[in-house]
């Protein structure tokens, strides 16, 4: 694989990694409520999805999320509910803390690490646009020659890579700006935007057509 093609990819992944997305809305609802570590195990979820959706792309099940229009729909419409799922819990919580006891325990809020961990993965494997990315994307760049799986999971690499660097870098942000957002008016107010924030995301993805 030449450096051309190294580099080219490296851009393409990273306009991916850097677009608007429910990566980053999870984020910043995870790191105010639940800590940096628990958005460091949310960014672990992130990466393990990737290499789940590049495996798949390698090994071609990912081109039945193509092909068959059945296949596609359960797993589009499995992500979506999973979105909306997120979304309506946040608004719920948002709305519970309305008319009680402004104080908000941290301890009864924060996430457990392995929950966290699991929500980032599921936001990112319950989302078919990611592997058709990886259809899309990957034989522009792997040569049908031996050695092209390893080069195709360098690929996969890189582009979890970004994504560490990236939402490492937002997790960071985040726990900084949480030191002075610990009002709880302030985190009714990210619980309630956040659930708007996924469920758009999650009838934006129900609503989603194969171009293919």
């Amino acid at each position: 694989m030449e450096l051309s093609q190294i580099l080219t990819f490296t851009i393409v992944a990273a306009l991916l990694v850097m677009s608007p997305g429910p990566n980053g809305v999870l984020i910043a609802k995870t790191v105010p409520t639940s800590g940096k570590t628990a958005g460091l195990a949310n960014l672990l979820g992130f990466v393990s999805a990737f290499y789940l959706h590049g495996a798949l792309s390698i090994l071609g099940i990912s081109i039945l999320l193509v092909q068959s229009a059945w296949a596609f729909s359960i797993v589009k419409y499995l992500g979506a509910a999973y979105l909306c799922w997120v979304g309506v819990k946040a608004l719920w919580a948002a709305y519970q803390g309305i008319g009680v006891t402004p104080e908000i325990s941290p301890a009864k809020r924060k996430r457990n690490l392995v929950n966290a961990y699991v929500e980032g993965f599921l936001t990112n494997a319950l989302n078919p646009k990611v592997s058709m990315f990886y259809l899309a994307v990957f034989p522009q760049f792997i040569e049908s020659v031996s050695g092209a799986a390893l080069s195709a999971f360098f690929l996969v690499f890189i582009h979890s890579m970004i994504n560490a660097v990236w939402f490492g870098s937002m997790i960071l942000l985040f726990a900084v700006l949480a030191k002075g957002a610990k009002n709880p008016i302030f985190q009714r107010w990210l619980k309630g935007v956040t659930g708007v924030v996924f469920i758009g995301f999650g009838v934006k993805l129900a609503t989603y057509r194969q171009s293919f």
